[in-house]
């Protein structure tokens, strides 16, 4: 039994896949836009362009190489997520965490409707300053498939209702929404 978890976990952190040329573009990509604080990283400075990118911390693939999850919580990441971000062309991505960053976004990235796949997005804590009415009809346009929804700390300036109805309409398939103070 010990080694068929060791091979289910072996593979979940991508031991069995190589990443994708393209993939590891985006990736790199994006770490280069960030602005964090590299003595406090314990992902982000791990990401090496010799390496197969379904190794890195933060990162999980499926069995192609495409990658499927992207976590960057306590990254000490304080800019360089905007519209131009390189992780919202990662067309496979299921799962994104930005907790305990200190982004300072005044909105949220709207091209974040690219990520159709996505099942799970947290932003506790990450540095947004406010969520308007627009980009929270924005974000949710295209996630269909959003099954967790953390906006923990998230400044929401919306009406009750306003941002019921944006999430209602927009995920069906929604079963945990996290939104607290």
């Amino acid at each position: 039994m010990l080694v068929v978890l060791l091979n289910s976990s072996n593979y979940i952190s991508g031991v069995y896949c190589q990443c994708l040329e393209d993939q590891k573009d985006l990736l790199l990509k994006f770490k280069n836009n960030l602005t964090f604080d590299s003595s406090l990283s314990t992902k982000l400075v791990r990401w090496d362009q010799k390496t197969n990118c379904c190794l890195w911390p933060g990162i999980s693939c499926d069995q192609e190489g495409h990658v499927l999850i992207l976590e960057l919580d306590n990254e000490a990441i304080t800019s360089g997520v905007d519209n131009s971000s390189s992780p919202f062309d990662l067309q496979h991505l299921e799962k994104l965490n930005l907790v305990y960053n200190d982004l300072n976004i005044v909105q949220l990235p709207t091209e974040i409707y690219k990520l159709a796949n996505l099942t799970y997005l947290n932003l506790l804590n990450a540095g947004f300053a406010g969520l308007r009415v627009q980009n929270l009809k924005a974000l949710v346009k295209n996630l269909a498939n959003l099954k967790e929804l953390c906006l923990d700390a998230v400044n929401i300036s919306l009406k009750g209702s306003e941002w019921c109805s944006a999430l209602s309409s927009s995920l069906p398939q929604l079963t945990v929404l996290s939104i607290s103070s």
